[in-house]
């Protein structure tokens, strides 16, 4: 009896990347979509990839809203992406702050909740890709022999800017990133 090969995936990061960042976000219907993300997530799934999603909540950790506010905001993004044809396989986030509840092995670019994401889906790390709009959400590329895919928002570091041009890929959008990583992830 043969293996069932090891799945393709692709991280996304939330705040910035799938839905608008607007720092804290803990009420669902502060939830927008970030133009194209629907459609990125649905060319993900239509192309038998996984879309997992891993997040710093650190608003968790700070108090300004707690894990049952986190689920009605991840059911509410879960929602939206689902009247467009989208979802997410997946979704793993950090609830601390290193300021307030210590250092933690899983607020990113640490690799617990990737390590977990890999092991739980049966993902092949060498078939992965990391899109978000901080450095911090595709370093672990670099870590597992993914790819990495800085998507820009109006709070992105300029540094992070440079760092990505020079160590990975910047894209304009969502939809660019995930063309372009979409092939080599499912190519037979």
């Amino acid at each position: 009896m043969s293996e069932r090969p090891k799945r393709a995936a692709v991280f996304l990061d939330r705040d910035g990347t799938l839905m608008e960042d607007r720092h804290y976000v803990g009420r669902p219907e502060d939830v927008v979509l970030v133009p194209g993300a629907a459609k990125a997530v649905r060319r993900i799934n239509d192309a038998g990839a996984l879309a997992v999603v891993i997040t710093n909540q650190s608003g968790i950790a700070r108090g300004y809203f707690d894990e049952a506010a986190y689920e009605r905001v991840r059911a509410r993004l879960d929602e939206l992406l689902a009247a467009s044809g989208a979802r997410i396989d997946a979704t793993y986030h950090c609830p601390h702050h290193p300021d307030v509840s210590g250092a933690c092995e899983c607020r990113k670019p640490g690799r617990q909740l990737f390590d977990r994401a890999i092991a739980d889906l049966d993902i092949d790390p060498a078939r992965t890709a990391f899109i978000g709009d901080k450095l911090r959400d595709i370093q672990m590329a670099r870590a597992v022999g993914g790819r990495g895919v800085l998507v820009p928002a109006r709070d992105t570091p300029t540094l992070d800017m440079l760092r990505a041009s020079d160590e990975f890929s910047v894209s304009t959008s969502i939809e660019a990133a995930v063309a372009r990583v979409l092939p080599a992830l499912v190519a037979p």
